[in-house]
């Protein structure tokens, strides 16, 4: 049984968009700390990107909104934040049970 339990976590874990991922032009932010995000989006934008959108979920938000503070203050002051997007996503619990979870993406554009 303790198994099965450590191998479903390890799913989980992998599809989980708390998870440091990067997609074309998107970062999800997650539970690592700000720095890892910030160094994450001077990379992308590095590599020739002109936009970057940042989505979080629930109490990654925060943490969202100090990367792009820190990015503006202190690696790419030109950085500019074009739109910001709010929403509520439907996430199914366990035992079947669905709740709600803010949601917010920061659209980032170089000048």
């Amino acid at each position: 049984m303790p198994n099965e339990k450590r191998k479903k976590a390890n799913i989980q874990k992998q599809n989980s968009p708390q998870n440091l991922e990067v997609s074309e032009n998107a970062l999800y932010i997650g539970k690592k700390p700000v720095m890892n995000y910030v160094l994450a989006c001077m990379t992308h934008l590095n590599s020739g990107t002109q936009k970057l959108v940042l989505k979080a979920r629930g109490q990654a938000i925060c943490r969202a909104v100090d990367t792009v503070e820190v990015l503006k203050r202190s690696f790419a002051k030109n950085l500019q934040v074009e739109e910001i997007t709010i929403s509520t996503e439907e996430v199914a619990r366990e035992q079947g049970r669905k709740s709600n979870v803010s949601a917010v993406e920061i659209t980032l554009a170089k000048p």
